[in-house]
């Protein structure tokens, strides 16, 4: 297993990939030359996971796309946040999925939701911790086919700075001030650097999409490593495995339709090698809400809570081991 002493002590890390409906898109290559940008004040680096012995309470939300509404009743199902949005769920751990934005009017206020909450739960002894999914990533990648019209005008208070300042000025008024923030070393793509697409949490492995052998054998903290030096604009691409058709944000092995043997013996191979009992992962729709497979080794959050799917609120809670569906009333 290629994990360095930072990946075994909370072994988080980084994959990506790109939509629903669509294979991934080639990676973007900047003609620009790189450099680094500090980030902006309020964007810190996550702090740990609390160690393993000391989580009483593990909650997984999956895909909000651009749903304020939704990602309140989510957060609220799970005990994290009161009727003013203000964290109240002392040591408790939250892993949202990714997919975050797109498809919803509210994306910013979504983000911006959960970049306060991390600081307020890391105060209070907990862990609020968002994962890139591939429309965070699509995004900084200016791929902004899923963004709906009424999304546009929260961000166009931002302008074109950075590594890649002349690309995104070349977007006309209503684009630019996403593409300004979404940029690699633009304001949101400096938040998105610091959010993990994998990562391991007590005894469960978080993804977007899922995570294959050759992930773990390439090297976790490789993929994370790689996909935040672009985000921050040190880099003109993440790395190719990152952005694979099958990789860690794009696969649908363990999630959509049945789930093959192979598939699932593989899925146990990849947790051996992670320490882990289960993979929790967003990205394709349960139209029966939170399901499970691979015996339960394979647990499925996105239950399409979004206002553009229409789907049930429901979040899973791991709970002294054992993993329990809690429904939004």
């Amino acid at each position: 297993m290629h994990l360095s002493p930072r990946s075994a002590a909370l072994a988080l890390a980084v994959a990506l990939a790109a939509c629903a409906e669509r294979s991934p898109p080639a990676a973007t290559k900047a003609s620009e030359s790189t450099g680094a940008k500090a980030p902006r004040p309020g964007v810190a680096p996550a702090p740990p996971v609390p160690p393993a012995a000391a989580l009483e309470r593990v909650i997984a939300i999956g895909d909000i796309h651009g749903d304020l509404r939704a990602a309140r009743r989510a957060l609220r199902t799970a005990g994290a946040i009161d009727e003013r949005d203000a964290w109240v769920g002392g040591k408790l751990v939250v892993v949202q999925t990714g997919d975050q934005i797109d498809r919803g009017k509210e994306d910013r206020e979504v983000l911006d939701l959960f970049e306060k909450l991390k600081g307020e739960a890391s105060r209070a002894g907990g862990r609020m911790l968002s994962l890139s999914g591939n429309h965070e990533l699509m995004n900084a990648s200016f791929d902004f086919r899923y963004v709906v019209a009424e999304a546009y005008p929260a961000f166009n208070s931002f302008t074109p700075a950075g590594p890649l300042a002349s690309r995104a000025a070349r977007y006309g008024d209503e684009k630019r001030g996403r593409a300004s923030a979404f940029a690699p070393g633009g304001v949101y793509a400096l938040m998105l650097a610091e959010r993990p697409v994998i990562a391991v949490v007590g005894d469960s492995v978080f993804a977007h999409g899922g995570v294959h052998r050759k992930h773990v054998d390439y090297g976790i903290d490789r993929i994370n490593d790689g996909v935040k030096e672009w985000l921050v604009g040190r880099a003109s691409e993440p790395p190719a495995i990152a952005v694979a058709e099958d990789g860690p944000v794009w696969t649908r092995a363990y999630s959509n339709g049945s789930v093959s043997a192979e598939a699932c013996r593989n899925l146990g191979e990849v947790l051996t090698k992670l320490g882990a009992k289960r993979l929790v992962m967003g990205h394709t729709v349960q139209e029966g809400g939170v399901t499970s497979a691979c015996e339960g080794k394979a647990w499925r959050v996105d239950v399409g809570m979004s206002e553009h799917y229409g789907g049930p609120v429901e979040v899973l809670e791991i709970k002294a081991g054992e993993p329990h569906v809690l429904l939004a009333k």
